[in-house]
């Protein structure tokens, strides 16, 4: 939701590289405040530049924080707090695509469908307008294929692109039992032989694609010649290097470098998880962060210690146990006497703080996934297509709301 006074339009155009350089500005000159995360330090480096702005944070709850963390630039916290807040809003503001009527979905389409998933689909489904009627529909990376199956329109086509074979045959049983001609394809999209099974006459589509998958298909359905395509990027942080390798000649010549950390900053803002789940993250977090501690005295190095993925049964562990076997587990010395309550409650109190130096990276979390988007944007561009950036749904039904559409005039 844009701030008063902001304006938001889609970006089509030279806007979209209008755009692109001044989020590239704005994030290469304050790369201090967003790229330290502060989980991994005891201090940040920004804190004795601004003091004040870091007791503030600090003095905050775990509640407070919690209230924040969806709209950090609505917090009346010191400078440069504020000014940073604004710029943000101002950057990220981007329009919504306009809806149309979709015709009504079939019977019981949407009956295998979490709820959630379908409002995503019937609102990204209502946003795409091309100049001419697609014939023959690619749901890339499809899983069921309960988009594609919503698409297709009598003298349609439809094929679906899926890697994992029991979600075809799922797929393929659920587009019989709506009556619907469509190909269900095992298919790795990030294989060569994936290449072959697009054209110029496919529409692909992908909603919530990860990482490299919808830059994959950027890139083939560009070399194949498909006249127009649509694709809501999701999980920047899902690829195979270890840092981020632009695609546009804008990027290219960009000073920032992306490691995987920084990734993933935009898909840190959540907004489905129940208290129940919250409530296991917290204590799973405020464990990690007093095990931090413990850690840094055993190995006499002040630096933080990254650990595997716990199963959650390891949070019904009394803490003193929870730590020793975390210990055993990265081949720590022995631990001696320890006042396990008091650890425990320092990480508690170590996770406010943490949540609630967070929101100064949480201004940086929408401009960091619109430079994103703005870089797969330009280098479609590039491609020959005419590009509009937009968003096809409010926040709340899914913080990866962008939605690129591209055509080839």
């Amino acid at each position: 939701m844009p701030a008063k006074g902001v304006k938001s339009c889609v970006l089509t155009g030279e806007a979209l590289l209008a755009r692109f350089m001044a989020l590239d500005a704005f994030l290469t000159k304050h790369q201090a405040l967003w790229k330290p995360r502060p989980f991994t330090h005891l201090q940040l480096p920004w804190e004795t530049s601004y003091p004040e702005l870091a007791t503030w944070l600090r003095g905050r709850s775990l509640e407070d924080a919690e209230n924040a963390h969806n709209q950090p630039a609505r917090l009346n916290a010191p400078e440069p707090f504020a000014s940073l807040a604004a710029k943000s809003l101002a950057l990220s503001a981007v329009g919504e695509l306009p809806a149309h009527d979709l015709e009504t979905a079939g019977h019981r389409l949407n009956v295998d469908v979490p709820g959630r998933k379908w409002q995503q689909i019937e609102a990204f489904a209502s946003r795409l307008q091309f100049a001419d009627s697609p014939r023959h529909w690619l749901d890339w990376c499809s899983g069921k294929g309960h988009l594609g199956r919503r698409l297709l329109q009598t003298g349609q086509q439809l094929t679906c692109l899926e890697y994992d074979p029991t979600l075809i045959a799922s797929g393929q049983a659920l587009s019989q039992r709506h009556h619907l001609h469509a190909l269900h394809v095992e298919q790795d999209v990030l294989a060569a032989s994936a290449l072959s099974l697009l054209n110029a006459d496919h529409t692909p589509v992908a909603l919530h694609a990860c990482g490299d998958l919808h830059v994959r298909l950027i890139q083939l359905a560009s070399a194949a010649g498909c006249k127009q395509l649509a694709i809501a990027p999701c999980c920047y942080n899902r690829i195979s290097l270890t840092e981020y390798s632009p695609i546009s000649s804008a990027a290219i010549g960009s000073r920032l470098q992306l490691s995987l950390d920084d990734l993933a900053l935009p898909m840190s803002e959540t907004v489905t998880a129940g208290a129940r789940v919250r409530r296991q993250r917290d204590t799973s977090m405020a464990r990690r962060l007093a095990f931090d501690l413990l850690q840094r005295q055993l190995r006499g190095v002040d630096e933080y210690l990254p650990t595997p993925s716990l199963p959650s049964a390891w949070l019904d562990k009394p803490f003193a146990d929870y730590c020793r076997h975390l210990a055993q587990l990265k081949e720590l010395s022995t631990i001696g006497a320890q006042d396990w309550s008091a650890l425990e409650a320092t990480g508690r109190q170590r996770l406010a703080h943490v949540r609630n130096l967070e929101l100064l990276r949480g201004l940086f979390r929408r401009p960091l996934e619109l430079w994103l988007v703005l870089d797969r944007a330009l280098f479609l561009l590039e491609q020959g297509y005419a590009v509009r950036l937009g968003t096809f749904c409010e926040t709340p039904l899914t913080p990866r709301n962008f939605l690129l559409l591209a055509e080839r005039p």
